[in-house]
């Protein structure tokens, strides 16, 4: 009986390996699946996780980064490791168990046993071939060559599978980076708009956002294909992907709600689809994370925030309307969004952008380990400092136009 039971739960166990890493690394396709080894994985070590990072200090150190960031910024890549790990012990065990069930038909020096069924799974799945323990039955051989071909094949996967994971990440990254001078560290909606200035070009706005259409849409398809990344950070701790998918969906509300520059209003168009991919990326990654939507708090955008908004656009030359059915779609709008980016935000332990910068907030490009003045920087380059931070920076110097 307990051979019978050891080569079921042997078979069961292999399968369950088998199944798990085909949807998670094969299947280009979301999988709903509940009841999954990687997902029951990530969460649990990311709670654990999490829970020991947040003993550590959260004073900043060593260019602005805290002891907690650095921790939970090792997470992504070490689970993905000991991912890799869990479904190359669970396959040796699987089989060795088989083996048990086939009533351990080997040739071994010593004694025959579950350790020695154990031991030849292992050389065998990791292809060593040492020969000192052997099969000595028809189905033994048989499961022996079976698990030669899977531990051959679960080598190449894991040479397939590393470096598509780090390309689909140094992908996102790219323009999550360029957005450091487009819209500040953290990003906020205000500030890019603050930057682009009164006369913005309507067909630069238009491209702008279409550019982060694809990013929005490069993003859903990889995620959910790769769900691991979303635990990977960015390089930068004010800077990440939900970050960037946040800021966008609050320019493209501004938009929407209608926007009017010095040149006449900026168009929707494009805003409109935008808004759609980003929103779509934010509902099924939200579904992946495990992040049932729930309301922000605090409130992003209080009524006395909304007020200071619309002056900051205004310092920049900008109109937002705002009569009571402007005020209506942009809570419309918002709710479309922000209950799914504060829930991930809470269970990835992401900062979620302001909607505007803060008057003392400093671009990331503006400073360094060894330079911590960033007006230096910006005057080096041609920027307006007399404002100060967090106000709309103005190329003065004609030599850079």
């Amino acid at each position: 009986m307990a051979h019978v039971v050891g080569f079921v739960a042997g078979l069961l166990l292999i399968a369950l390996v088998l199944v798990d890493a085909f949807e998670t690394v094969v299947q280009p396709r979301r999988v709903t699946r509940r009841v999954r080894m990687t997902r029951f994985f990530l969460f649990a070590s990311w709670a654990l996780w999490t829970g020991a990072a947040r003993r550590l200090p959260g004073r900043a150190g060593w260019e602005g980064s805290t002891a907690r960031d650095r921790r939970l910024g090792v997470y992504g890549p070490l689970a993905l490791l000991l991912l890799l790990g869990l479904w190359a012990t669970a396959l040796v065990v699987g089989f060795a168990l088989v083996h048990l069930g086939l009533g351990s038909a080997l040739t071994t020096v010593g004694e025959p046993g579950f350790f020695s069924d154990l031991y030849l799974s292992g050389t065998t799945f990791f292809t060593l071939g040492l020969g000192d323990v052997v099969p000595n039955s028809r189905a033994a051989r048989l499961v022996t060559v079976a698990e030669a071909a899977t531990g051959f094949s679960f080598l190449a996967l894991v040479i397939g599978y590393l470096p598509t994971i780090y390309g689909a990440f140094s992908a996102r990254e790219v323009r999550i980076l360029l957005l450091d001078a487009r819209a500040g560290s953290p990003p906020s909606a205000v500030g890019l708009f603050e930057r682009l200035g009164p006369d913005i070009d309507p067909t630069e706005v238009d491209t702008f956002l279409r550019e982060w259409e694809h990013w929005a849409g490069d993003l859903l398809g990889s995620q959910l294909s790769y769900p691991v990344l979303v635990f990977f950070r960015s390089q930068h701790e004010r800077q990440s992907w939900l970050a960037a998918l946040t800021m966008i969906l609050d320019a493209c509300s501004l938009l929407l709600v209608g926007l009017e520059s010095a040149t006449g209003p900026l168009p929707r168009r494009q805003a409109r689809f935008t808004f759609a991919v980003a929103r779509h990326a934010v509902g099924d990654l939200s579904q992946i994370t495990n992040s049932p939507p729930r309301p922000s708090a605090p409130d992003r955008l209080p009524p006395a925030a909304l007020a200071r908004l619309r002056t900051s656009l205004a310092a920049a030359g900008l109109t937002l309307r705002l009569d009571d059915s402007a005020a209506r779609a942009l809570a419309d709008l918002r709710a479309l969004y922000e209950p799914y980016v504060a829930a991930m935000a809470e269970r990835l332990r992401f900062a979620l952008p302001p909607w505007a910068p803060a008057t003392d907030e400093e671009d990331d490009w503006s400073t360094t380990a060894w330079q911590t003045d960033p007006a230096a920087a910006l005057r080096a380059v041609g920027w307006d400092t007399s404002r100060g931070n967090g106000h709309r920076e103005e190329w003065v110097n004609s030599e850079f136009d």
